[in-house]
């Protein structure tokens, strides 16, 4: 009797300590509350205490005290609580349902189920449990890295291949978030989601699987079969053996998501998303950084220069100027004698430095002026340049945030939209740039009638020297700025390559690295565009080859006019025979996948895009010939014919701008179309720049020579570089995909027109305008110098 007494005392005992989740402090570090519903469908208050030392989550049941006094009565052995324990498990994995769910949808739960000693180190094998069991049991340090962790989302079919999760869970399952929730409202939530944390380090990590499904839409342009699986793992674990225990999980099928759309994925690699140490020994990087340190040096002693450089200073050296002209122009010896004489070195040296000076710089960046016919200024080229350079920045957040899409087929479709034509039809406006240097590269040339006489008195040597004199000006002014660019492109595609949670189809980091000296020679365009670094650079590969081809022919043109103007011509018809048989025999089609895999040979071609550029010289030839004839400089022509060209050109324009709205036809007219639309679009640009050369214009036209573009216009160049950088730079760092919207790319492009701008002031006044100064330094003294 007695010993009932007692195990009646027990049962009693242990009742209470179970609504009471009373155990010993020592042994216990947390307890939880969670709710379930048993097979009856009735809510069970269930507790767990988690046991130090051991990382045991222990289930105690208010019906295990009701178990020992049933067991009492029958007389039979009390259970003990570890065996409690271990019944609690059984029960924890019904239904059997349950666990399978887990193991298909969950790729975190299937590798924690499927880790083992021969497969993962021991300290990730025992984590890795310790995840199943804590996920079975809904502890919420474990709910927290099932919800961090990816699973398919809907939009597959359209191109949904981002299964990120959440890198922010997991960074809250290790770190609480700290967030203050008022006592006076009641939640039906677990707190322990907000304070409790992992029992271990936790990392975030990307596995990228190649996919086969044949229920996706297939738009061939680059990473689009490449699913994106984040992972909140344990930190013990290594890439290599999840990779590899990724490996060994689709291969046994159990991926749920392949048995309904057919994925038959394969494992392509893992990213832990942390920086390579290889990083910090990149070329590139050391470049970066001491063009950086030389510039900046540079700048400061520019700044200290200017300061030390008082008004009364600057007074007595216009003085000693005027003084020095009076005597030039009263004696021709001693004006002789004073042109001959050196100056300093240290004297040069600090005309070199103030190229550098950033206020001086910005001064001129920001300066407009009226045009006048003395100036010979064409102001319609810098709205046309300004427009069309932030025209092109559109389309290139489109085209470079692609890869962060999550419904590509849907951005494409909006893209073939008559409201979005503009966008699509981006492209085009690079022969806007060609046509204005054709015509500018030609019209300046003809103008300097004394390098004219010059050239025509040379032997060949002599002007084979002032050939690469011009190379070597030209390359000073666009190369500095260039090379800046593509080392920091391969720096940031280097550290996002390893830290950003996209698969990043086009290396750019590989790809400079390899082909480096094809930038450096102005060359890149030669070959596939697959394989360029910075392929958005190919269209100043065009401009220096035609540059070079034009200085050329002009040369030549000096002594022998008529062989230059039948090989423009020849050149004229042999690019358009060249056009239609590329075209027809890669199946050109207008089609955005048939132009991207027709790059190389189209696209980016030299041979091809040519068009537009002799279009250009060809009017430069023109309208100087007809100065020279010194008719008039205004081309007769009545007001009304005048105002209908006008309004005629922006009309073709517009017309070549939309006339790919519909772009499945046959090869032959869509070949056609292209050849055809170019040159009439060309033909509009021509007529806009020769029309304000000559002092006529419109309503519209004036607009485009209003004076900001002229501040614009000399930040196009640093615009047309930098904006895909920008762009990539900004999209490569969220850990979100991007859902792409009409409302959405409104606000996108407007918030990057600011942003590359404000960057092309930096990177202008930094690379390109000291280096123009330089250009335009050297080719004085040697004016000076010449004429001395």
């Amino acid at each position: 009797m007695c010993r009932y007494r007692w195990k009646v005392l027990i049962a009693v005992v242990i009742l209470c300590a179970s609504h009471l989740s009373v155990i010993n402090a020592n042994n216990i570090i947390n307890v939880s509350t969670s709710y379930y519903h048993n097979q009856n469908h009735t809510p069970t208050v269930r507790q767990y205490a988690i046991i130090n030392g051991s990382n045991l989550i222990l289930p105690i049941r208010t019906h295990y005290a009701a178990r020992v006094v049933s067991e009492l009565q029958d007389n039979r052995k009390v259970p003990t609580i570890s065996a409690v324990a271990d019944d609690d498990d059984d029960i924890l994995r019904r239904p059997p349902s349950f666990e399978s769910h887990l193991e298909k949808s969950s790729v975190i739960y299937a590798l924690a189920k499927l880790a083992n000693e021969s497969n993962v180190n021991a300290a990730c094998h025992t984590q890795l449990k310790q995840i199943q069991r804590g996920i079975l049991r809904r502890s919420p340090w474990a709910m927290k890295v099932l919800d961090a962790s990816g699973t398919k989302p809907s939009g597959f079919v359209f191109g949904q291949n981002f299964w990120l999760g959440s890198r922010e869970s997991c960074n809250a399952a290790q770190n609480p978030v700290s967030i203050t929730l008022s006592k006076n409202f009641e939640r039906v939530m677990h707190f322990g989601i907000i304070t409790e944390r992992a029992p271990f380090d936790m990392n975030y990590g990307v596995v990228y699987l190649r996919h086969n499904s044949p229920w996706q839409v297939e738009i061939k342009l680059m990473s689009e079969k490449i699913i994106h699986v984040g992972l909140c793992l344990p930190s013990t674990c290594q890439s290599s053996e999840i990779q590899q225990l990724t490996t060994y999980y689709v291969e046994r099928g159990l991926f749920v998501e392949n048995d309904i759309y057919d994925i038959r994925p394969e494992v392509a690699y893992m990213k832990d998303l942390k920086l390579n140490e290889s990083f910090y020994q990149r070329k590139s990087l050391k470049m970066l950084c001491t063009l950086l340190l030389f510039t900046s040096a540079m700048m400061l002693c520019a700044s200290l220069l200017r300061e030390k450089s008082t008004p009364a200073e600057a007074e007595i050296v216009k003085e000693s100027g005027d003084i020095e002209e009076k005597l030039k122009q009263a004696n021709p010896e001693i004006r002789a004698t004073i042109d001959l004489i050196e100056p300093d070195v240290l004297d040069k040296m600090k005309d070199f430095v103030k190229c550098f000076d950033v206020q001086e710089n910005y001064e001129k960046l920001v300066a407009t002026k009226e045009p006048t016919n003395a100036s010979k200024d064409i102001p319609v080229i810098n709205g046309l340049r300004s427009v069309c350079a932030i025209w092109i920045m559109i389309f290139h957040v489109v085209w470079f945030m692609y890869f962060t899409v999550n419904n590509k087929t849907f951005l494409i479709s909006y893209a073939e939209q008559i409201f979005f034509q503009y966008v699509s039809s981006a492209p085009l406006l690079v022969d806007v740039f060609f046509t204005i240097s054709g015509f500018l590269q030609v019209y300046n040339f003809m103008r300097n009638t004394k390098q004219m006489d010059q050239i025509r008195k040379n032997s060949l040597t002599q002007n084979l020297k002032q050939f690469f004199k011009l190379v070597f000006h030209r390359y000073l002014r666009l190369g500095p700025l260039y090379l800046v660019i593509l080392a920091a492109v391969d720096v940031l595609y280097a550290y996002i390559a390893d830290v950003s949670v996209y698969h990043i189809n086009e290396r750019f980091d590989e790809m400079c690295s390899q082909h480096w000296w094809r930038n450096l020679l102005f060359i890149q365009n030669f070959f596939k565009h697959l394989d360029m670094c910075a392929n958005w650079t190919w269209s100043l590969a065009c401009e220096m080859q035609y540059f070079l081809l034009a200085t050329i022919l002009l040369f030549i043109y000096a002594k022998h006019p008529k062989f230059v103007k039948s090989t423009v011509v020849t050149l004229f018809a042999g690019n358009v025979l060249w056009t239609y048989c590329i075209g027809l025999n890669s199946k050109f089609q207008l089609s955005f996948d048939a132009a991207f895999a027709t790059g190389t040979e189209i696209y980016i071609s030299p041979f091809v895009r040519i068009l537009p550029y002799i279009m250009g010289a060809v009017s430069a030839w023109y309208l100087f010939e007809r100065q020279q004839e010194e008719q008039t400089q205004r081309i007769e022509i009545s007001e009304t014919k005048e105002k209908c060209c006008w309004n005629l050109s922006i009309l073709v324009f517009f017309v070549c701008i939309y006339s790919t709205i519909k772009r499945d036809i046959s090869y032959l007219f869509s070949i056609s179309l292209f050849v055809i639309g170019r040159y009439f679009f060309s033909l509009t640009i021509c007529w806009m720049i020769v029309g304000s050369a000559t002092g006529r214009g419109i309503w519209w036209s004036r607009i485009l020579e209003a004076k900001v573009f002229q501040h614009v216009n000399r930040l196009s160049y640093a615009i047309y570089l930098l904006n895909p950088f920008v762009i990539g730079f900004f999209f490569s760092f969220t850990n979100v995909s991007t859902h792409a919207d009409p409302f959405m790319l409104c606000v996108l492009t407007s918030g990057f027109v600011v942003i590359v701008y404000l960057a092309a002031i930096v990177f202008s006044l930094a690379f390109e305008m000291p280096y123009s100064n330089w250009s335009s330094l050297l080719s004085k003294r040697r004016t000076k110098l010449k004429s001395a």
